[in-house]
């Protein structure tokens, strides 16, 4: 019997001995490094038409750019599984994939610790003020003007999307005593929900003093927060975002911040990344990183070994470890 063929998409940082000990049961074949066209080219010359499931890391939309509607079309019939690095999957068509019969896998539960360790930092920095005052003693100088900045002791820390990261998030806030309060589809069990409290959108909307956004980017959540759902919120309200930029609509973000209706943001993720928008950058009450949430060397390398544990159980028992949350009962999958 021939071996299974499976097929790396993109670079491997940390794992590479790991995937060239796959070629003991697998046909290993590689996309490391190219452009769309190319790809798209490999796929119409049948280069991978023996191709059972592939990994996507982390760089791969680097070379072949999003799997849309196109270039899942040209993918060959024999490909089943798409093992995706990266708890976020909206450059993945869903619903083309889903059509198509192709199960995807994402990285949840790996990236959750670092981060919330990341949400704190900027939930801290956001509270404090910290920009300005960063920025001046790396000028050589010493204090920035800035405002006081405000304690996490006591303030309702609202969190919109309490899965993984989510609770992650909530677990360190509380060490703050912070009170936390969340929205979520649906209200977790007692277990998970611990002492948070469960509000319906709009409530958590009205009483968060600060607002975490921990949520995935897709059609229905895409701009979930804008000019009415400021309107809504607190005068002085924080806002946190470590997961898509393009939850807030950040020209509507900006012009809150502006008013003073927000009264500082801490992001890592940014609507047209890596363009931040100038009123996000020139704002001193923004306390911005360039999209670092998962960017430890422990992370990423288990993140890698997920995708590879992904793969490997897709082709050796016909099953996804952590299927994409919109997958879950379609295909017999399981996951967490």
């Amino acid at each position: 019997m021939p071996k299974p063929t499976v097929l790396l998409i993109g670079g491997l940082t940390h794992t590479n001995k790991e995937w060239e000990a796959f070629s003991s049961k697998y046909n290993l074949k590689e996309f490391r490094k190219g452009t769309r066209d190319e790809f798209l080219q490999n796929c119409k010359n049948g280069d991978y038409d023996d191709v059972v499931a592939l990994y996507r890391s982390n760089t791969s939309v680097s070379e072949t750019g999003p799997f849309n509607q196109e270039l899942i079309s040209a993918l060959p019939k024999s490909i089943k599984y798409i093992c995706h690095n990266g708890a976020g999957y909206d450059n993945i068509d869903v619903d083309a994939v889903t059509t198509r019969g192709l199960q995807v896998s994402s990285t949840p539960i790996a990236v959750d610790d670092a981060t919330a360790d990341i949400g704190i930092f900027l939930l801290l920095g956001a509270l404090r003020q910290a920009w300005p005052h960063l920025a001046a003693i790396k000028a050589g100088g010493w204090k920035g003007k800035a405002p006081l900045g405000h304690d996490p002791k006591g303030k309702v820390i609202g969190i919109l999307g309490m899965g993984g990261i989510g609770r992650a998030f909530a677990h360190r806030a509380r060490a703050f005593g912070a009170k936390i309060v969340y929205h979520n589809r649906t209200r977790l069990s007692p277990d998970l929900e611990e002492d948070a409290t469960y509000l319906s959108f709009d409530e958590l909307l009205a009483q968060s003093d600060v607002l975490s956004l921990n949520l995935a980017l897709n059609p229905k959540t895409r701009h979930i927060i804008s000019a009415p759902e400021f309107a809504k919120m607190k005068d002085g309200v924080v806002i946190v975002n470590t997961a898509r930029g393009a939850l807030i609509k950040e020209t509507d973000l900006v012009a809150a911040l502006e008013s003073g209706k927000v009264s500082a943001v801490g992001l890592d993720v940014f609507e047209d990344e890596p363009t931040v928008e100038s009123g996000l950058a020139q704002n001193p009450r923004a306390f911005i990183v360039p999209h670092l949430g998962t960017s430890t060397i422990e992370t990423q390398r288990d993140m890698e070994l997920l995708v590879l544990n992904n793969l490997e159980n897709a082709v050796d028992k016909g099953s996804l470890l952590t299927p994409i949350s919109e997958q879950k009962g379609k295909f017999n999958n399981g996951g967490p």
